[in-house]
């Protein structure tokens, strides 16, 4: 069985996965979901983290080789841990996730897109940036019913800028890692279309599709659960 490390996204915790953990560890699997850096009881400035302070959190959690699951802007934090630490990586996941290019920033490949992903509901909050109060949370939450919606909205956080506007230092480490990306095709803030360009990074058998919105691990926790299984068995 596996080791998985799935890491969040913007303005999220690793509580985002909290439907599809008790799945994966009912198939025998060990699972970490930890909070990158700047999250809430995290004492240091927002503006001094860097993306090898999300990396060093990520290696921190894996135990021996890992899969490495990001969805949305984990995609970069996992791309760094596993050019520092390739023997720690078994397998990196882009969920509906940026994947990188050498130095380029987060920030560099939001704004490529026709529509950046948090255009309209998210801005500039000292150091962070937050989801704008009373904004539609659509690109986020699309397909979900409302109470589920309101319980998801209680546990975003300000989401800080430095890593995102850091360019991404990636090497051979990196391009060596096996890579999987799951599309996800009803999704509202990163294009189907631009996840099927940076899928073209993977090799035609580890891409995936999904019917679902930009978080499928509410929306589709089951099926989300049976695709990495899927995953770490042909490992």
């Amino acid at each position: 069985m596996a080791n998985f490390v799935l890491i969040h996204g913007a303005c999220h915790t690793g509580w985002c996965w909290h439907m599809v953990i008790p799945g994966l560890l009912a198939r025998g699997h060990r699972v970490s979901a930890p909070d990158l850096p700047g999250r809430a009881g995290d004492p240091r400035p927002l503006s001094e983290l860097t993306l090898d302070d999300y990396a060093q959190r990520i290696l921190d959690q894996a135990d021996g080789p890992s899969i490495l699951v990001g969805h949305s802007a984990g995609g970069l934090p996992i791309s760094r841990a596993a050019e520092l630490a390739p023997d720690q990586v078994a397998r990196l996941v882009y969920l509906c996730a940026f994947l990188p290019l050498d130095g380029r920033s987060l920030n560099d490949l939001a704004l490529s897109l026709p529509e950046p992903p948090l255009k309209g509901i998210a801005r500039s909050h000292g150091d962070g940036y937050a989801l704008i109060e009373g904004a539609s949370d659509d690109p986020l939450y699309h397909g979900l019913p409302e109470d589920l919606r309101r319980e998801a909205r209680t546990h975003l956080c300000t989401e800080p800028m430095a890593p995102h506007n850091e360019k991404i230092r990636l090497g051979a480490n990196w391009q060596a890692c096996p890579r999987s990306y799951i599309r996800c095709t009803e999704d509202l803030a990163i294009s189907p279309t631009a996840q099927a360009e940076m899928a073209r990074a993977c090799d035609p058998k580890d891409r995936y599709d999904m019917p679902a919105g930009h978080s499928p691990f509410f929306s589709h926790p089951e099926a989300l659960v049976a695709l990495l299984h899927q995953i770490a068995e042909d490992l």
